[in-house]
């Protein structure tokens, strides 16, 4: 479980396809304090930790992505030299300052609009259509592992805006129109939905 409250940028440093694709991300997380095992949002994507080493100063962690998360997220893209947003899970006592993310992504977002609003950005996105019903004015929403607030929707196209400081801490300033993100709707959106289906 994660808040969506990226807290570093990693690099992908190696990729190696075998049975399923393994991925080295380089990471600022002091390499002595990620346990084997344990779960990281690498943009939005929850992870298991295979292996880990460095120092403090270049730390990294290997992962191992199945083809079917491969084939249902932005990591088919990924690229040696890649900056991703990073999350470690949530632990009891942690401030909860985003939203409940799971890191299990719904689907693939287009990036279709950019426009500079005072000092914030902001980003128009088009879902799919299966998942626009999701996404609600002022909901949130997981955008590559950020907890965003949904300003405006239009059929499947949605807005939200990134602060300058979001857009200092996570990857969001490398974006470009055309560009695809992982999409995670909101846990409580999906399961109103479901039960407004038995309604």
């Amino acid at each position: 479980m994660f808040t969506g409250i990226i807290t570093d940028i990693g690099t992908v440093t190696a990729l190696d396809q075998k049975g399923d694709l393994t991925a080295r991300i380089g990471t600022g997380y002091p390499p002595a304090g990620i346990a084997i095992g344990a779960s990281i949002a690498c943009d939005g994507v929850c992870l298991t930790v295979t292996d880990r080493g460095g120092d403090d100063r270049a730390g990294w962690f290997d992962v191992d992505i199945s083809a079917e998360t491969v084939s249902r997220t932005t990591l088919r893209d990924w690229t040696v030299g890649k900056r991703v947003n990073l999350e470690r899970a949530l632990k009891l006592g942690d401030e909860l300052g985003g939203h409940i993310v799971s890191g299990h992504v719904d689907g693939v977002a287009e990036l279709v609009a950019i426009r500079d609003e005072g000092d914030s950005t902001r980003l128009t996105f088009r879902a799919p259509e299966a998942l626009a019903k999701f996404i609600a004015p002022k909901g949130s929403i997981a955008l590559n592992g950020t907890s965003l607030t949904v300003n405006e929707v239009d059929g499947a196209e949605f807005g939200v805006n990134v602060i300058p400081h979001t857009k200092a801490v996570t990857t969001w300033g490398d974006l470009s129109v055309g560009d695809r993100v992982n999409l995670e709707i909101d846990t409580l959106a999906r399961y109103v939905a479901r039960l407004s289906e038995w309604g």
